[in-house]
């Protein structure tokens, strides 16, 4: 659990940042009074991130604002949130880790506010009803903190050694701008970051427009399709930016930090062609636009698929490009209602890297899945995908491995035809929505009728321990060990 600071501690930050200017005005408003009323929710209930998110109201934008100073680690920003109210709301709850809030408006009058750990509690002047959209702007400063996951693993905002990258899987955005962190609310979002002139500041969406005054730039980024939060970046530092199209005319904006130039190169240019390839195999690209930042390995210890171009700490091979590329729509646009779905990302994503090495002279699928099955592993058949035995393990190689395995078994079951139907199927009914396990294989199952699906989802997908391998009929079988052909023409062992 990620140690948070005292309800006394944030109460008395917040009593103290009113500026002289408005001090009579703000000294009313800031902090004081008790929440009545019908207050929404300080978390929505996640099975492993019971604080993340928050109820009674669904962001539809945000602006934010930002300037940061490398050299003092100082960050300066004001968040303007547009959200939609779903129950009548005296009050509402926004999830910030750290930093000092200075003003809360609502609709543009100064609002009562708290805080609590990572919980800003907001109480606007007058009860919003359901159903009504509202503006909440909050002006905050300071400096952001690393966030250590469950897991071990850092996100949140990571100092670099000519910036900073954000990094918000699976809460770590709250580290960066006030919010309703959770992957079940998605938004679009105008980004402005200014940072000291000759660094860039590089995030989702689309540059709108690069200015340079006294000294200082600014960086204006679009993100018109909606995006889970845990998705939006922003890289600060001194990169070598490349700018192109697929050959269906998609940009392609990719940051690489100098040091990383020349080995990221060859593998970098093969961007359009894995996007092109994935629209085989998946679907339209569903973004517009894609491309990639590449960091120092040391800025960061993982790959992290944000939204239009991922992140990797280092030049990336062809298929851990392929993953994240992959995640553009098993993830970012299909995207888990809740943390307990990953392997309806990471399975996926780790599967597409199977069909792109099947595809292209490597082992086949059922290579790949006869060789994890046969491996002697504890930690691969430790715990179901769909269902992680902690918030620890949600990234746990079960979730990824297991998972795709799980895609294979489907395939086996119905046939490739069938099969890549409903991959491309399953992208396109969820497109930029949200959807859970049981989502999933409802779909299946309604794509496949009459198919039992039954050992599949009690063995593979929620099962503990390692099943017993099965043919396509569901007849127990040894492993395949008949030659297989590269290609599409899989089949269950490498033949249709």
């Amino acid at each position: 659990m990620v140690s948070r600071p005292s309800r006394i501690d944030d109460v008395s930050r917040c009593a103290t940042v009113v500026p002289s200017a408005v001090a009579v005005l703000l000294a009313l408003t800031a902090c004081g009074g008790g929440v009545e009323g019908t207050p929404g929710g300080s978390g929505v209930r996640d099975p492993y991130f019971p604080k993340a998110g928050n109820g009674g109201y669904d962001v539809t934008h945000y602006a934010l604002d930002l300037a940061y100073v490398p050299g003092t680690h100082h960050l300066t920003g004001t968040a303007t949130i547009t959200a939609r109210a779903t129950q009548d709301l005296s009050a509402f709850d926004l999830d910030l880790r750290g930093l000092r809030v200075e003003q809360v408006t609502v609709d543009g009058r100064g609002a009562r506010w708290n805080r609590a750990g990572q919980e800003l509690t907001v109480r606007p002047p007058g009860e919003l009803d359901d159903g009504d959209t509202f503006h909440v702007t909050v002006r905050y400063s300071g400096t952001p903190v690393t966030i250590t996951d469950p897991d071990g693993s850092q996100e949140g905002w990571l100092r670099t050694a000519d910036g900073a990258l954000a990094l918000g899987e699976p809460t770590g955005s709250m580290a960066w701008f006030p919010g309703n962190h959770h992957p079940s609310d998605k938004a679009s979002y105008d980004l402005a970051v200014t940072v000291p002139e000759g660094l860039r500041a590089v995030s989702n969406g689309e540059l709108a427009s690069e200015t340079s005054k006294g000294g200082r730039t600014t960086f204006r980024w679009r993100t018109t399709e909606p995006m889970a939060s845990y998705l939006a970046t922003v890289a600060i530092g001194d990169y070598t930016v490349s700018r192109s199209t697929t050959g269906g005319g998609l940009p392609v904006y990719v940051a690489v930090d100098p040091e990383q130039a020349e080995e990221s190169r060859a593998v970098l240019v093969r961007i359009p062609e894995v996007v092109q390839w994935a629209e085989g195999v998946f679907g339209p690209y569903p973004f517009s636009s894609t491309g990639a930042i590449v960091d120092r390995e040391y800025d960061a210890a993982y790959a992290l698929e944000t939204q239009n171009r991922p992140v990797f700490p280092g030049a990336p091979d062809a298929e851990t490009l392929v993953h994240e590329l992959a995640h553009q729509w098993y993830g970012n646009s299909v995207t888990p209602k809740t943390w307990r779905d990953m392997w309806l990302n990471e399975g996926f994503a780790t599967y597409a890297e199977w069909l792109w090495r099947e595809d292209h002279g490597g082992d086949t699928a059922q290579q790949t899945f006869d060789a994890l099955y046969d491996e002697n592993s504890e930690v691969l058949w430790a715990f179901p995908p769909a269902s992680p035995s902690d918030a620890a393990h949600i990234s746990g190689r079960s979730v990824y491995d297991r998972g795709a395995m799980v895609l294979h078994r489907i395939r086996q079951t119905v046939g490739d035809d069938r099969f890549f139907g409903i991959l491309r199927g399953w992208a396109s009914a969820h497109r930029h929505g949200n959807a859970d396990t049981g989502d999933f294989t409802a779909y299946v199952e309604r794509k496949a009728p009459g198919v039992d699906f039954g050992r599949i989802w009690e063995e593979w997908l929620y099962g503990d321990g390692k099943p017993a391998r099965q043919d396509r009929t569901g007849a127990l079988t040894a492993p395949c060990a008949t030659p297989r052909t590269g290609g599409r023409a899989g089949g269950p062992c490498g033949g249709r």
